[in-house]
């Protein structure tokens, strides 16, 4: 059974530990006291290749600074950079955390997933999503923009709702085993079924019923 190390990034509020909680523990935690850093475990199977999933949730380092980040960035083989889609402020910080994971790495491209969680706030969305405007034109999700920007997967949580977040951390599995591919290519096991192209953002949507 592969093994694999998961981090959870992102700014402050945006729901870090409660899509960790509801993958690993499948409940929903709506007031939680962030440690400095908190480690699931979880074993599932992933396009039917049992794999066993290290999830470290990184609440509580928000506000520390850049070399303890460094820390838990040398150690995790994928990323999962999360942030709340009623929150512009938190959007804008995933840049840093994405570039921050490649100069750490050391590399161009490193195996992430973008994270768009509360997609059950709808009507509080500040974060656009597709449609067309005034004049016509139509334009993209900004999340999916950024996703295809630094080409990765793109998708819409609800940790509270439990929308696509099985879906996220599957996602990154798979983009972990193209990367490992990449580097084996003489390996084919290392490949998940439905891994894709670093050039392609694969988009999941929330379909949340606002109640």
């Amino acid at each position: 059974m592969s093994k694999y190390k998961l981090v959870v990034v992102g700014g402050g509020g945006v729901g870090k530990s409660a899509l960790t909680i509801q993958f690993s523990q499948n409940h929903f935690v709506d007031e939680y006291d962030p440690t400095i850093e908190d480690s699931y475990r979880k074993q599932c199977s992933i396009d039917n290749e049992m794999a066993l999933l290290d999830v470290l949730d990184t609440a509580g380092q928000e506000e520390y600074s850049s070399a303890m980040r460094e820390q838990y960035m040398r150690t995790g083989e994928g990323f999962l950079l999360v942030y709340s889609m009623t929150s512009r402020s938190s959007f804008e910080e995933i840049s840093t955390y994405y570039h921050q994971i490649l100069r750490v790495k050391d590399r161009e491209h490193f195996p992430m997933v973008l994270v768009a969680n509360k997609c059950d706030l709808e009507q509080e969305r500040e974060i656009t999503t597709a449609g067309m405007s005034s004049y016509g034109v139509a334009y993209m999700a900004e999340g999916y923009a950024f996703a295809r920007e630094i080409g990765c997967p793109f998708v819409e949580t609800s940790a509270k709702q439990r929308v696509n977040v099985d879906e996220a951390f599957n996602d990154l599995v798979r983009e972990i085993r193209r990367f490992n591919m990449d580097l084996n290519p003489g390996n084919k096991n290392l490949l998940g079924a439905q891994a894709h192209s670093p050039n392609d953002a694969v988009s999941k949507g929330c379909k949340c019923v606002v109640m």
